[in-house]
């Protein structure tokens, strides 16, 4: 494999297993930090972000986040369910590690951030809304703020840097948990509630 280096490589692979561990981390930090009935409702929000991120990330996630779409909002699906991604071919900011390295990388910011979220509404949801959200709001905030200031998007263009995800990963999970709870404050209680 011409170009790729084996050291950069291993180094990738080694920040890519940890990124995976902040996720069960995530999920035991909040299990504790909930009541009791609530612990495997919320480790499992956890859990599922692992799973149906990881879907959606291959089939389209990666690439609306890193492919076309120069100075705009969004990619295209140029490389859906990874099209023309292999071993051998470079990441295109990086050429000297795979492109699927790459791939996996990304991938666990975008299994985490959505996860960072779910403190902020602990027994307020149930799961097939969770579910609903989690695939909704990757689609609609996370894959175009990644396209923006990763992927060559608008934000970028206008000299945007973020290398640890400051905006990308903490900034939206942030105020996406802010909204949730304002929504739920406002939201209106039903008459048991009430007395």
């Amino acid at each position: 494999m011409p170009g790729l280096d084996t050291g950069n490589t291993g180094f990738m692979l080694l920040c890519t297993s940890l990124v995976m561990l902040m996720t069960p981390g995530l999920a035991f930090f909040y299990g504790g930090l909930v009541g009791r009935k609530n612990v495997l409702a919320i480790m499992i929000q956890s859990f599922v972000s692992m799973g149906w991120t990881t879907v959606i990330w291959f089939a389209f996630g990666y690439s609306l986040c890193f492919s076309g779409g120069a100075g705009g909002i969004i990619g295209n699906l140029d490389k859906a369910f990874l099209n023309g991604v292999s071993l051998s071919s470079p990441a295109a900011g990086n050429t000297s590690i795979p492109e699927i390295v790459f791939v996996a990388y990304q991938m666990m910011f975008a299994i985490i951030t959505p996860a960072l979220i779910t403190g902020a509404f602990t027994n307020r949801i149930t799961f097939k809304a969770y579910m609903i959200f989690l695939t909704a709001w990757l689609i609609l905030v996370y894959f175009p703020f990644v396209h923006m200031v990763w992927g060559g998007g608008l934000l970028q263009h206008w000299g945007v840097l973020d290398f640890a995800g400051g905006i990308v990963v903490h900034n939206i999970a942030g105020i996406a948990a802010l909204a949730s709870v304002l929504r739920g404050a406002r939201a209106p209680r039903t008459p048991a509630e009430k007395a």
